[in-house]
């Protein structure tokens, strides 16, 4: 049988991506990806950033776990072979070929500050192309680094022979100290968070790697994979949700009132043990209570299990048009900006989602969908 709770888990936080991402645009430190924020320097941190510190130590790395557990569930119907198949339509046609046939549309807007400054002057169009189509990247390192930990999965599974250390894990953890061990299980996490490059140098692919962080995201990939794809894991997790949550809030709490203000996307504030021990719970209180409260389905929850992959393939456009020109070319306060900005990527992005999906060759490269 189906189950829900996944599926509405993973399509409810990738709305919330889509809300971080609204109020990342904006943030006051520059970030990549950004256009900068409305206060009158870097230091001054906007209040509407505390949605920042609330959501990224956590909602990325529980997409991964919850990819980990979806992975065990499919390789218990498929062979490794076929599975692999269609994870690499589905993850790495989008991030590659994708690019050049629609994400170059978020590379302009990426680049289109240097382009301004004069940066492009005499560098041939194909050259600007291929270089806006790499910057359009963007969101998609989720589902590069995904394939890539795909491809790790089934290394390992071919070491382990018959997949021996699922039902290990199982057994180890879910015994009468089962939670204890699991909550401490963030020692990983914490650790996945310190591979990290503490000083990137300039011009090196440094900034990329604290970017994409595989090393870190095996680790909740793998756990989900070999831990919490256990029922009696996931039942620990549904019948302690509510202390879960109460512990990961107040950690949250203290967690922001210490470093707000600091750049929580940098190594040191992403490897600190209160960043890690707070991201660590959010993602078992949230799986407990998904888990617990919404295992059942109806139609909007059918259809966002359907399509928030492809929502999420595409919404990045509509942030980095529309909210560049309203920054750039409008004298809206900063409030209407992230109201107008918030309404266009809830619902201009699944009406884009629609229409790239119904043209067959264009779905097939952006959203890696076969014909329908």
């Amino acid at each position: 049988m189906r189950k829900h709770w996944i599926d509405n888990l993973r399509w409810v936080t990738v709305l919330l991506v889509l809300l971080y991402h609204v109020v990342y645009f904006y943030n006051n430190k520059g970030v990549f990806g950004g256009i900068g924020g409305f206060g009158p320097y870097p230091d001054v941190p906007q209040y509407q950033d505390v949605l920042m510190y609330i959501l990224y130590p956590w909602f990325m790395p529980l997409l991964f776990l919850l990819a980990g557990i979806s992975a065990r569930y499919a390789l218990e119907r498929y062979d490794g072979r076929s599975w692999f198949k269609a994870r690499t339509r589905k993850l790495l046609v989008p991030s590659t070929i994708g690019l050049f046939v629609f994400h170059w549309m978020v590379g302009y807007f990426n680049t289109i500050v240097a382009e301004r400054e004069g940066v492009f002057d005499g560098v041939p169009a194909i050259v600007k192309y291929i270089i806006m189509a790499v910057s359009g990247t963007g969101p998609l390192w989720f589902i590069q680094v995904l394939w890539l930990l795909s491809l790790i999965l089934l290394i390992i599974r071919r070491l382990d022979g018959k997949d021996r250390l699922h039902g290990a894990f199982g057994r180890a953890f879910s015994g009468k100290y089962g939670l204890v061990w699991i909550i401490l299980l963030g020692i990983f996490y914490w650790l996945g968070e310190k591979t990290m490059i503490s000083n990137p140098r300039p011009q090196s692919a440094d900034g990329l790697w604290n970017l994409y962080k595989p090393l870190f995201y095996l680790v909740p990939f793998l756990l989900g994979y070999y831990v919490f794809s256990n029922e009696a894991v996931q039942e620990k997790l549904s019948k302690a949700w509510v202390p879960l949550i109460g512990c990961a809030v107040v950690s949250g709490i203290v967690l922001i009132a210490a470093t707000f203000g600091q750049d929580n996307t940098s190594p040191q504030y992403q490897g600190s043990p209160l960043n890690s021990l707070y991201g660590w719970l959010m993602c078992l209180a949230m799986t407990g209570w998904f888990k617990a409260d919404f295992d059942h389905t109806g139609s909007f929850a059918g259809y966002m299990a359907r399509s928030s992959y492809g929502i999420y393939i595409v919404h990045y456009l509509v942030i980095a048009s529309l909210g560049y020109m309203l920054k750039i070319h409008t004298q809206l306060p900063p409030v209407a900006m992230y109201l107008l900005l918030g309404i266009a990527v809830f619902s201009l992005s699944p009406l884009l989602y629609e229409i790239i999906r119904r043209i067959p060759i264009i779905r097939w490269c952006v959203l890696g969908e076969k014909r329908t």
